[in-house]
């Protein structure tokens, strides 16, 4: 591990990232060139004492997940966040079809979206980024671990959790999330990750299991998306879909028709969100 290298790196890095580049407000009383240290500490989800010690030099070699969490927050390119691991003592991360690096090109499109909800999805449908709004909206669904991380195992393993969706989309997100996998599966082949993930619904899900048997490549589904929060209640949400193909990962937006119900609903959503994340109070965290 390179601690003096690791330092020097994560110090301009840090310096480099302008407070509007993730969306903070800058103040008036910022003496620091770029961020703070305790700033890239909250946007990397860690302790301000941990991200200190680190870029000073000291405490013990941060984990991968540690990594790529800092990697995020300071928006490293790919190249960027390959050097990060390398001056951290560990291999350079694959650059598979389950890589969890973000672009910082889509971080920064996320960072101007704080007020409205917005995922950031790998192919395996593991979500790597949301924004405030999408939390207030789904809860907290970067923190799963293993199978747990991807939406489409959570839709089947857990389907009492469903509670955010309302019909039609019960049955249609059914079959678009299995469309998915299946079409991941296709291209990886019987032996990835995303295949595994099919093994083990096969034995948990009956849904599931009749689904996949139908074979449906592209079930039919509508852009308007109908869901009951269980504080504001029914939202009628436009989806926008942004793939990023060199990265193989999807922006997800949810935008309501400016004027309506749903719009009152989802700016109040936004404020009782950031309070109820704040308290640690009001949502359960596994809403999907």
């Amino acid at each position: 591990m390179e601690y003096a290298e690791l330092s020097d790196f994560l110090r301009k890095r840090r310096e480099a990232l302008q407070p509007e580049d993730v969306g903070m407000p800058r103040g008036r009383r910022r003496r620091t060139p770029g961020l703070r240290r305790e700033e890239v500490a909250a946007l990397a989800s860690m302790s301000t004492d941990y991200y200190s010690r680190l870029e000073g030099g000291r405490g013990p070699q941060p984990s991968v997940e540690m990594l790529g969490a800092i990697a995020r927050a300071l928006r490293l390119t790919l190249e960027e966040r390959d050097h990060l691991f390398l001056l951290a003592g560990h291999g350079t991360p694959p650059r598979a079809t389950r890589a969890c690096h973000v672009d910082p090109g889509m971080l920064r499109i996320m960072d101007r979206l704080h007020d409205t909800p917005a995922l950031l999805l790998n192919r395996c449908g593991e979500v790597l980024a949301q924004t405030p709004a999408h939390v207030a909206l789904a809860g907290e669904l970067t923190n799963f671990q293993g199978m747990e991380k991807s939406e489409v195992y959570r839709w089947f393993a857990h389907p009492e959790d469903r509670i955010l969706f309302r019909e039609p989309e019960l049955s249609t997100h059914s079959g678009m999330l299995v469309s998915m996998l299946r079409t991941v599966v296709t291209i990886d082949g019987s032996k990835s990750y995303a295949a595994s993930i099919v093994q083990a619904l096969q034995k948990l899900s009956p849904e599931f299991c009749r689904i996949w048997d139908a074979h449906e490549v592209a079930p039919a589904h509508s852009r308007t998306k109908h869901f009951h929060h269980p504080v504001v209640g029914e939202l009628d949400l436009y989806c926008e879909v942004i793939d990023n193909r060199d990265q193989q990962q999807t922006l997800v937006v949810f935008t309501a028709e400016p004027g309506s119900e749903s719009a009152e609903r989802l700016s109040l959503l936004s404020v009782l969100g950031s309070q109820a994340v704040t308290s640690g109070q009001g949502f359960d965290r596994e809403l999907i």
